[in-house]
């Protein structure tokens, strides 16, 4: 048949762990050839061959008997390649299209993208518990995603290129980019006091909220001062980031002074303050508003429609990559930009019930 290309047993198994290289499974080295038989139930020699054939294109190299061989993929790109190491804010991220989409555009430019053995809020967002993982990391860059000022300060004193997504990095001397959430933020706000609402709080992330509040909390509070509501903790609640801690403050709330509009700053937050309303019997929006700081995929599923802050994720992962490339040819590369974001009114914004009962 013309076009058919037979591979041998070992060209089979070159090409299964070139790709695997590819999609970051190893960092640094790769296991050797008895491993490697072991794991794939196949002949040693096979393996051994398969090996061989990297070698030959510049991908593994050998460091000498009984030590493992080292990745370097010079072959692979006209770019020079990086280890880049993904830090993402929680586990659940990696999941997400974003992040498929970067570690896919990063593996075609020739760099090795990989996922750190723990995210941000696994690691407390702790800067000592961040250095740690870091040091026992083999990795030649580190894309951060939504850090804490702590830990991004950490990062910049580091020799290591680091790139901040999103995350508190004003004025440090790191390449950053985030979506700009400030000026559709103080839209969805006037939106709300159009609609009646002045009972509203934001649910955000600790290190969105203290030391002090992060841009986009920043124009939320601002909006609330310039329409005449004097802001405090109520508009700004603390709560202990747990699934228990984030019953507690919804709870708290509503059984105080009950808020008319929520706004959550992630999506699993709107989905379990819908579950938290459904289970009290308030209804969506009749009693309670919703509005969300992030897009999602679940969001096309949704009844009503949710109201939520939309941005391309496409210009913020070719600035990344841009980033990457810069790092491996050596360029210093600490520019910082942003990338326009929407507000997207849905069904779940309606007036606040003391509003309706006046029409």
């Amino acid at each position: 048949m013309a076009g058919l290309t037979i591979l041998s047993p070992s060209e089979q198994v070159a090409a299964f762990l070139r790709a695997e290289i590819l999609r970051g499974r190893w960092v640094g080295t790769i296991p050797g050839g008895p491993a490697l038989a072991v794991e794939l139930g196949i002949d040693k020699k096979t393996v051994e061959a398969a090996l061989r054939l990297l070698e030959n294109e510049e991908m593994l190299r050998r460091q000498g008997a009984g030590r493992p061989r080292l990745i370097q993929m010079r072959g692979a790109s006209a770019v020079p390649s990086l280890r880049v190491g993904l830090l993402c804010f929680d586990p659940a991220s990696r999941g997400e299209l974003f992040m498929t989409d970067l570690r896919y555009q990063l593996g075609e430019a020739g760099h090795v993208p990989f996922f750190a053995r723990k995210s941000l809020l696994e690691l407390g967002m702790s800067p000592p518990s961040v250095a740690r993982l870091v040091r026992r990391t083999e990795a030649d860059a580190w894309v951060v995603a939504s850090a804490s000022r702590e830990v991004l300060e950490w990062f910049e004193a580091q020799a290591t290129p680091a790139f901040a997504l999103a995350g508190r990095h004003g004025g440090l001397s790191l390449a950053a980019t985030r979506p700009d959430k400030s000026s559709s933020m103080g839209a969805a706000v006037h939106r709300l006091v159009a609609l009646g609402h002045r009972r509203i709080s934001l649910l955000c992330r600790r290190h969105l909220r203290l030391p002090e509040p992060a841009k986009g909390v920043r124009a939320y509070l601002a909006a609330l001062d310039a329409s005449g509501i004097a802001t405090g903790a109520y508009h700004l609640p603390d709560w202990e980031e747990t699934r228990e801690g984030f019953q507690r403050i919804l709870t708290s709330l509503f059984n105080a002074t009950p808020p008319t509009a929520l706004i959550l700053d992630e999506a699993h937050l709107y989905h379990a303050a819908c579950h938290f309303l459904a289970r009290s019997g308030r209804r969506i929006p009749e009693e309670v508003s919703l509005l969300c700081t992030d897009g999602d995929y679940s969001f096309a599923w949704c009844e009503p429609s949710v109201a939520h802050i939309a941005w391309d994720h496409r210009p913020i992962v070719k600035r990344i990559v841009r980033w990457a490339n810069n790092t491996a040819r050596g360029r210093a590369d600490r520019a910082q930009d942003s990338t326009k974001v929407a507000f997207v009114e849905g069904g779940s914004l309606g007036k606040a019930p003391a509003c309706k009962q006046l029409h």
